[in-house]
């Protein structure tokens, strides 16, 4: 039942899915949808859940570039594409909501977001605190994402510049007027943005030495 939800969610994305055609497609009663999923809405959390394990499972597979910064730039791109794959699957996942909705599935991708701009905060890359940072990526991610699901193309000019005005803005770097450490975590950023340049063991070589002057640096 769940996998044919599913099918209709992504056969129709954003439309209302009847119980009647899940039942019919598994060939099942309407009494035995309710035994397991107890009405509707616990059929679509099911479905959403489904996505949520979808998105972090991708997630999961993806390998660290070594910098958070660069990290929530491919997270930001990951998270588009899954959308557009995705899009009946994601409109379930973040375009109904619920206040105060506190389901595990949810939450999870925050807190690995929120894990990033954690390391990005103790190395003294944020302008803002770890869990605003991790605010402002999510809700404009979202935002982005749900904006070329609804117009059905997809906006790769968009997806980029919103996500580099939201690096900017939780970074402090990209400001008219820089400070010392802005310019290094700028370079740093460059550097290991484009790890051929240098060769990854003279990248991380850099790094290392543009934290330590940074940390020294206003």
């Amino acid at each position: 039942m769940l996998e044919a939800a599913v099918e209709l969610t992504a056969e129709s994305p954003g439309a209302d899915i009847s119980l009647r055609a899940v039942c019919d497609r598994v060939g099942v009663r309407m009494p035995t949808l309710y035994h397991y999923f107890g009405n509707k809405e616990g059929l679509l959390d099911a479905v959403a859940e489904h996505g949520f394990g979808l998105y972090l499972a991708a997630k999961a597979n993806r390998e660290s570039s070594g910098d958070p910064i660069q990290d929530l730039r491919d997270g930001w791109d990951a998270h588009v594409a899954f959308g557009l794959a995705n899009p009946g699957l994601y409109t379930l996942m973040y375009g109904q909501v619920r206040p105060g909705d506190s389901r595990p599935a949810t939450s999870r991708p925050t807190q690995m977001l929120r894990a990033l701009t954690g390391v990005a905060a103790e190395q003294g890359r944020l302008a803002v605190s770890a869990d605003q940072a991790a605010a402002h990526i999510l809700a404009t991610n979202v935002g982005v994402t749900l904006r070329q699901i609804l117009l059905a193309a997809p906006d790769p000019d968009l997806t980029a510049a919103a996500r580099e005005a939201v690096i900017a803005g939780i970074t402090g770097v990209g400001h008219s007027e820089p400070s010392k450490r802005s310019a290094l975590f700028a370079a740093l950023d460059y550097a290991v943005a484009r790890p051929d340049l240098l060769g990854e063991p003279e990248t991380a070589l850099l790094a290392s030495w543009l934290r330590r002057l940074a940390a020294t640096s206003g």
